[in-house]
């Protein structure tokens, strides 16, 4: 079984917004229960969780779980929310380990609010009985493990704080999974600035890190009959395109997770992604680590490019490096793509509370449809309805930078994979097949805030 799959926002070459994921999907096998008995020396920031905190941690294990934080959803926080004793333990454990590692303390507090978010989502996980995939309860020591390792990488791949700098990306980056079968693990030049981390698989860490905080047993999956369709059409050489609102940094994970719920060839298939990232997936500093552990077709935004008109050049001829190597992948066929065709996360009406889908743009859309035409290989367009908002809740208005605010909740989290769109419209009316799948788009995600008790979101 072969796959060459993309994650794209055409809208990049196109001039339109930039869409830009921040974190992984997972592998089957979870690294997250490979526990390292000397987390300590490896990972700095695990320095503070010695063998007497994590004594402390483990004999308040069983109490306080009245304490443990109910998520509230959207971006509103709790102030003051007391983590049960364990967890908050385990939390001073780590923000003391970041206090004393971090290069540049402005980051400190941004940080130490993810890990507050974090932990909390992890709580709530642990207390309303949510287990890992091996059926073992979720622990404050697991969330410090998890923290711990994500901000190490953060500090040495995204600050450059280890002995190479910070991580490049080439214009087509292949995931970095540990050797295996992978030849550039025997290039010295990687070995260098991997350190100590060119035994780790960077998509599962960023899947071990993610799926504690989805409450996966109240998720769903609906469409998986189209689904299953999409999988045949891709075994058999042929491309599918998967037309989808985009609504959390995490939906790379939610796909994942979701899919390997339907099935391990369906978790196989998500692993095997390839995603087009705007510029703060390879520069956001914590975004970094998950971004090494994709593959990636990496672009510049149209407001990216004319930002700075010195390196506008470069930047076009990057973006047009990265459209060539997605159409290489259509022509060699089997390629699933999973496009946010709006260029952007959806984002909530703060008046309302409601969670409209974002427009999808007519001429990304168009971009795709040409592509698999030109690729002489049979291209199918799904729609795809995703929930994840309140998992990873994003600002209320678009941020130009990197290093946004980040929430993280405890939630259920759905997809529903639409029939395939006809070809409607021809060429004189090509905005019919993008309205069909937008349309197709909202009324499955409609279905899904209902399955889902959320129909307080919907629009």
């Amino acid at each position: 079984m072969k796959f060459s799959t993309s994650i794209l926002s055409v809208a990049l070459a196109l001039g339109t917004s930039s869409f830009t994921y921040a974190f992984s999907t997972q592998q089957s096998t979870s690294s997250w229960s490979r526990t390292n008995n000397n987390i300590g020396s490896r990972w700095p920031f695990l320095g503070p969780l010695s063998s007497t905190t994590e004594d402390k941690v483990e004999s308040t294990a069983a109490s306080s779980a009245d304490a443990t934080p109910k998520p509230s959803g959207l971006n509103d926080t709790a102030p003051g929310t007391t983590l049960p004793p364990e967890f908050q333990v385990a939390r001073d454990a780590v923000v003391a380990g970041l206090t004393a590692s971090i290069p540049n303390p402005a980051l400190e507090k941004p940080l130490v609010y993810f890990m507050d978010q974090y932990f909390s989502a992890l709580a709530a996980a642990a207390a309303s009985g949510s287990k890992n995939p091996d059926g073992s309860d979720i622990t404050a020591k697991q969330a410090a493990k998890l923290m711990s390792e994500t901000l190490s990488y953060g500090m040495k791949y995204g600050l450059g704080a280890g002995p190479k700098g910070k991580f490049v990306f080439d214009v087509k980056h292949k995931a970095l999974r540990a050797k295996g079968d992978d030849e550039r693990y025997d290039e010295v030049s990687l070995k260098e600035m991997l350190g100590d981390g060119v035994d780790v698989d960077f998509y599962a860490a960023g899947c071990d890190f993610f799926r504690p905080s989805m409450d996966l047993e109240n998720s769903i999956v609906l469409g998986e009959k189209n689904l299953k369709q999409a999988l045949e059409q891709i075994n058999a050489g042929e491309n599918v395109v998967f037309l989808a609102n985009h609504q959390s940094e995490a939906d790379p994970q939610v796909v994942s997770c979701l899919f390997e719920k339907v099935s391990d060839n369906m978790g196989d298939m998500a692993s095997h992604v390839h995603y087009v990232a705007g510029h703060k997936v390879t520069t956001d500093p914590l975004a970094v680590p998950f971004s090494m552990g994709r593959n990636l077709i990496c672009i510049h935004s149209k407001k990216h490019i004319d930002a700075d008109p010195e390196t506008k050049p470069a930047k076009s001829r990057q973006n047009m490096s990265a459209m060539n190597s997605m159409l290489s992948g259509l022509k060699e066929g089997g390629m699933a793509i999973w496009v946010a065709p709006s260029g952007g996360r959806d984002r909530r009406d703060v008046d309302t509370g409601k969670i409209p889908i974002a427009p999808f743009d007519q001429k990304t859309v168009d971009m795709f449809r040409l592509m698999g035409n030109k690729s002489k290989k049979p291209t199918h367009f799904y729609p795809m309805s995703m929930v994840s908002y309140d998992l990873c809740p994003p600002p209320d208005f678009v941020e130009a930078g990197v290093g946004e605010q980040r929430n993280v909740r405890f939630t259920p989290i759905g997809i529903f994979v639409g029939d395939e769109v006809p070809n409607v419209g021809g060429a004189e009316k090509r905005h019919l097949f993008t309205e069909k799948a937008q349309e197709e788009c909202e009324e499955g995600y409609v279905e899904l805030l209902k399955g889902l008790d959320m129909e307080r979101y919907i629009p």
